[in-house]
Parts: C-alpha cells; sequence; structure tokens
C-alpha cells in the first residue's frame, strides 16, 4: 500500500494549515506525523484518509502499484480519533457485533477475542453512554487496529489513557501492526516512539501572508 503527497495543501478561508507537502508513505512503516495543538495534525490526517479534499495538489492512493478510487479508499483504511464518535446506545458487545460485519477482523480475531483483548469483563452488557473516557479511547483504538487493513491512521492515540492504557495499546501495535502502513498523530512524541520516520507538520507551514518556496505571490 502506497500514499503519495503531491505538492499537496489544505486551506480553510484564507489560512494555510499545510502546503507544497511531497511525502510517501509505504506499507511495512511507521509514521509519526508531530506538532503542538492546533497544527494541523489531525487535518493531514483526514486527508490521508480520503475524508478530506486537498485545496491543492494530489494525493494519490496505490497497492501493488495499482491506483485505488477516491471512493473506494475506505475499505483500506482504520482510523481512530477521539473526535470519531461511537454509538452510545450501543452495549459493548452489540458495539464488537456491529463492527466485525462492517469491516473484516484480522485473523483469529473474534468478537469474543475481542472482548478478550479491551479486559472489561464486566462492560460487555453496559451501554457505551456509560463507559468513562479511557474506556472508549480503548474500544476506538482496538476496534482500528484489530480490523484487516493495510492502513492503520491513530490520532492522539493514548488520549484519556492512563499509563496502564498507554502500555495495552503499544502493545497491541507490537502485535496486530507489523506489516502494515501505519500513521500516527500525536503531540507527544512517546505516543509514537516506536515510529522510526517523523514528519513535522511545521515544515509545512509559512507565516501568515508570506509565500512558500516556489510560490508565486502574483494575482
Amino acid at each position: 500500500m502506497r500514499i503519495e503527497l503531491q505538492s499537496t495543501g489544505k486551506r480553510y478561508r484564507l489560512e494555510w494549515i499545510f502546503r507544497n507537502l511531497d511525502y510517501q508513505f509505504h506499507s511495512g512503516q511507521r509514521y509519526a506525523i508531530l506538532g503542538p495543538n492546533g497544527s494541523g495534525k489531525s487535518t493531514l490526517l483526514k486527508v490521508l484518509s480520503g475524508h478530506l479534499s486537498p485545496s491543492k495538489g494530489q494525493v494519490f492512493f496505490a497497492e501493488n502499484e495499482r491506483p485505488i478510487a477516491a471512493e473506494d479508499v475506505y475499505h483500506y483504511i482504520s482510523y481512530a480519533a477521539p473526535y470519531i464518535e461511537l454509538i452510545e446506545e450501543f452495549t459493548l458487545e452489540e458495539a464488537l457485533h456491529f463492527h466485525s460485519r462492517l469491516k473484516p477482523m484480522q485473523s483469529g480475531i473474534t468478537v469474543n477475542r475481542l472482548g478478550e483483548l479491551l479486559a472489561l469483563p464486566r462492560a460487555r452488557t453496559k451501554e457505551i453512554r456509560f463507559f468513562s473516557s479511557g474506556m472508549k479511547q480503548r474500544l476506538k483504538l482496538i476496534l482500528a487496529i484489530c480490523s484487516a487493513t493495510p492502513v492503520l491512521l491513530l490520532d492522539e492515540p493514548a488520549t484519556n489513557l492512563d499509563e496502564q492504557g498507554v502500555a495495552w495499546y503499544k502493545n497491541l501495535i507490537g502485535e496486530y501492526a507489523a506489516d502494515r502502513l501505519v500513521i500516527i498523530a500525536s503531540n507527544d512524541p512517546h505516543d509514537a516512539e516506536f515510529c522510526p520516520l517523523h514528519l513535522n507538520i511545521l515544515d509545512y507551514k509559512a507565516p501568515s501572508g508570506s509565500p512558500m518556496k516556489g510560490e508565486s505571490t502574483s494575482r
């Protein structure tokens, strides 16, 4: 799997979130998108997932060098983020069954196995609206990490997790993300310490009103 950005930029009104971004992401590699809060990491992740279209440039998706149509990209991607909502009227058991029907799970992962990995035995019949923020984050992470997709996108994965929860999440990555394209956005490098490749979003910004290298000031 390959995701390629060519002179890509995203703008909201007059503000460029990032621009002139040329980069390639490949299967079997782990990437960290770094930058402070509000710097545009989540926006870039949404562009990489196909949820947002770039304002400038192109985003190409390919599997074994065969192009993937934009409307089919979602089949290849699992995505967890604090702003992605769960169906809170579901019990945990119902949420696990529902997700497993939407996306195939990795080999050997059944609904019962998901429940075991979550290690929340008393919550199986509990509605998600009664979960703590940390329990909700665990559920989001396990559904994304254990889905059988070649691309895994995680935005601020350690949000609302305690020290034990962070260790749990990193163990899941080690066990179920070996050959996938993994991209993690975080303002804390420790959340993505297992990612050897780093992209700092601040490298693709320019002061307001000033052009970036290679960009014309003419109108």
